[in-house]
């Protein structure tokens, strides 16, 4: 029999051949059990398929990038997406903040730089420079960004808001993954295109220092136009060379002079009559002149204070030696003299800096403090201490503590005092008078709670001076300029002049214990005013427009308790 034989045998059905259990399948039906209909279709069903009674949605959701704006539930108006059940986070992540150019920069950048850097809004690019200029000078735009980041450090500024000017600036130019750091006498910003190419890394270091709010306003009113006009490296380079280029607004014998009003109307301010001006007055002036001799011959400024110190402080101690001849309050002279010297914006800028997360510029400034007190205190006790022992003056430590209520003299001594301050910090003209009546309101605040009320002087000091940060933070968003022009010269008046002057005559007297309670008043006053200020500022932005969802602004990591 052949192959073909067997096989025709083999298929051949074998109903007559006995079929054992190993035979059938596992799956086949018994007999006398009918066998279950055919599928419809020829594929299984999934177990993803949607049950019976669920309607497929008519378009499935297209693929995004992870980084792309979220679409569906709480997405700001005019964006459509799927439906998102409100129980569960969206698919593609919590709503972007949306960063609107109504608002001040400087909490549009603030904003962004406590956002995760894969949240950050993409810069807008306009379609003609694209095309003019498709590859960014990435070397160009750090570089301006950092020189305008020194200005403002230079200028006083505080670090946070130098930090959100740099992010500002290199944001417009469509830097978007930059990362600006900010400390006392360094900025660096890096650049990194993508996660795959080099970053650049660009720095400047601050070396030089000046007092000069006319510059630092012009400095904030470009950063303004480069967030919000879209101004060009060529035309912001422009610009920048003619604010460097520019001249301070006020000569160096109205300087002079208004030191000389400062120490006047601060004597005035403690119960001083018109001797007592003048003598402040002259005595501010020729310390002014002899700071000015020594910043000339290149001393630090350590030696320009103590030598701005001892003129006035020679000037009450020879009043007082004459007190025969005339009577006059000769304490009021050197607590004038100490009015004009006391580095109230320095002490300002490095509490707000450690309030703000910048502790190691907080450090550095408050260090530049100590060191500018230290050499008041020098320069003061060195003619203390000869008119108390070698010329046997007649120095009154508790003439600074008997307070006159003269609250008409008072307020215009304050307000010429805020004047006076205004001018040499070199404050634009249309600002003066601004932060004059600023210092106005405070004093008067202060004298309120302090004379008429009986409150204690830390409190009302911290009082007043939070309603200087409040003013001054709305007036500065109002011009869009920076907020130090309309706090700086407003807290001259609050200033503890005489519980400094009360510590180092102790001291001169060798009466360490009252000089050290004194001195520690002095110093609770000064942080008084200092977070007072920053406090008020804070709370300006409860009536200001912030961007968007940012109204519940986030805080950085190191401030939650963590």
């Amino acid at each position: 029999m052949t192959d073909r034989q067997r096989g025709g045998d083999a298929s051949e059905p074998d109903d007559r051949k006995p079929q054992s259990d190993e035979a059938r399948s596992a799956f086949t039906p018994p007999l006398g059990v009918p066998l279950p209909p055919p599928p419809e279709d020829e594929h299984p069903t999934s177990e993803f398929a949607l049950p019976n009674g669920v309607a497929e949605p008519e378009t499935e959701p297209e693929e995004r990038s992870a980084f792309a704006p979220p679409r569906g539930r709480g997405v700001p108006a005019g964006v459509q997406g799927p439906p998102v059940h409100p129980a569960f986070t969206p698919p593609y992540g919590m709503p972007l903040i949306s960063l609107t150019k109504e608002t001040p920069w400087q909490d549009r950048m603030r904003t962004m730089l406590r956002m995760p850097l894969a949240e950050r809004p993409v810069p807008e690019r306009m379609e003609k420079q694209e095309e003019e200029e498709p590859a960014l000078p990435v070397p160009r735009i750090l570089d301006l960004t950092l020189r305008i980041g020194e200005l403002l450090l230079a200028g006083g500024e505080g670090a946070e808001d130098v930090e959100a000017a740099m992010f500002g600036v290199a944001h417009a130019y469509g830097l978007a993954r930059c990362e600006p750091t900010v400390t006392f006498t360094l900025l660096s910003v890096s650049y990194q295109p993508s996660l795959v190419e080099d970053p650049v890394t660009a720095s400047r270091t601050v070396r030089r220092r000046g007092t000069d709010y006319t510059r630092l306003s012009a400095v904030f009113r470009l950063v303004h136009d480069i967030t919000t006009q879209g101004l060009t490296l060529e035309e912001a380079y422009r610009r920048l060379a003619e604010i460097r280029r520019n001249r301070h607004p006020y000569p160096s014998w109205a300087l002079t002079a208004a030191a000389g009003l400062l120490a006047g109307g601060a004597s005035l301010l403690v119960g001083g009559g018109i001797v007592v001006f003048l003598a402040a007055a002259a005595g501010a002036m020729l310390g002014d002149r002899l700071a000015w001799l020594a910043s000339g011959r290149g001393l630090p400024e350590f030696y320009q204070f103590v030598a701005a110190a001892m003129p006035p402080a020679a000037m009450g101690v020879a009043l007082s030696a004459g007190q025969q001849y005339v009577h006059v309050q000769a304490s009021a002279v050197i607590t004038g003299g100490l009015f004009a010297l006391l580095p109230g914006r320095a002490l300002v800028a490095g509490v707000q800096d450690g309030l703000t997360g910048f502790y190691i510029t907080a450090a550095a400034r408050l260090l530049e403090v100590v060191y500018l007190v230290v050499g008041i205190v020098c320069g003061v006790l060195v003619v203390l201490y000869g008119g108390v022992h070698i010329g046997g003056g007649t120095l009154n430590p508790e003439a600074v503590l008997q307070r006159q209520e003269r609250p008409v003299i008072q307020i215009v001594a304050a307000m010429l005092l805020v004047a006076a301050f205004a001018v040499l910090l070199q404050q634009e003209r249309h600002t003066v008078l601004a932060a004059t009546l600023n210092g106005a309101v405070a004093w008067t605040v202060y004298g309120a709670l302090a004379d008429t009320a009986g409150l204690d002087p830390v409190p009302a000091t911290a009082i007043a001076a939070g309603l200087v940060g409040l003013f001054g933070q709305l007036m500065s968003r109002y011009w869009y300029t920076s907020a130090l022009p309309y706090v700086t010269a407003a807290i001259g008046p609050l200033l503890p002049g005489s519980a400094m002057y009360f510590a180092l005559l102790n001291f001169a007297k060798n009466e360490l214990n009252t000089g050290i309670a004194s001195l520690t008043k002095a110093a609770a006053l000064a942080l008084a005013i200092a977070i007072g200020v920053n406090l008020g500022s804070e709370m300006a932005r409860l009536f200001l427009k912030v961007p968007g969802e940012a109204a519940l602004r986030r805080a950085a990591k190191r401030t939650r308790g963590f």
